[in-house]
Order: structure tokens, then sequence, then C-alpha cells
């Protein structure tokens, strides 16, 4: 059993930056590939990022490319979302995940672990 745990969301004015955490417990960080998705209030969870175990691949949403950046450390089972230029449409609750399997995948099904979520409310 993996546990999750977000941080670092808050309220910022558009075109700010927030970082987000994300720390792992409970399994072998190292072996799994980690995802962030958002879900916005009356909209479906959307795929944001995803990262490869070793950190050598990543992937982006297309309407986050170039201004959001996925990273990890799995000396300290972490991984992170760098958000920049923040826009009001970016407002949502941000998820971390876990892919146990040995593919990557932008589709929430095939996610087995999933942290409690961090808002993010970017103002106009």
């Amino acid at each position: 059993q993996v546990q999750l745990v977000e941080s670092g969301g808050g309220l910022v004015q558009a075109g700010g930056s927030l970082r987000l955490s994300c720390a792992a417990s409970g399994g072998t960080f190292s072996y799994y590939n980690m995802g962030w998705f958002r879900q916005a209030p009356g909209k479906e969870r959307e795929f944001v990022a995803l990262i490869y175990r070793s950190g050598t691949w990543t992937q982006y949403a297309d309407s986050v490319k170039g201004r959001f950046t996925i990273s990890r450390d799995n000396a300290k089972n972490t991984v992170y979302l760098q958000m920049n230029s923040l826009k009001p449409d970016d407002t949502a609750v941000y998820y971390c995940t876990v892919h146990s399997g040995s593919g990557l995948t932008t589709r929430p099904q095939n996610y087995d672990y999933w942290g409690q979520g961090t808002q993010v409310t970017v103002s106009s």
C-alpha cells in the first residue's frame, strides 16, 4: 500500500508560480512511474504530467507544456510539479498518483494510488 501526501497548493495571481510536492511512503518509490492530474469543479479529472521511474522521460498535457515541469527525487521519495505562468484555467485540485505498471499512461483509471489532493486557485 502506497500513501501519497501532496503539499504546496494555494492562492496565486495569474502569471505567478507554485511548486507542488508529493511525498510517498509504503512502497519502493523508484519502481513507480508518477503522475499529476487535476480536477476542476464540474469537470472530469484530467492528465497534467507524468515522469518515468528513473526520471529520464516526462510527458505533459498540451495545456501546460512549456509552463509546468515535473521532476522527482528518488532519494527523498518525492515528486514535484513546478508551475509557472499560471492562468485562471489552471484552478483545480491537483492530485499526485502512482502507476505501478511497466508502461506510461495518461489515463487516470490506469493509476493505482492517489493522494488527497491540494487546491490551486489562480486569480485573474
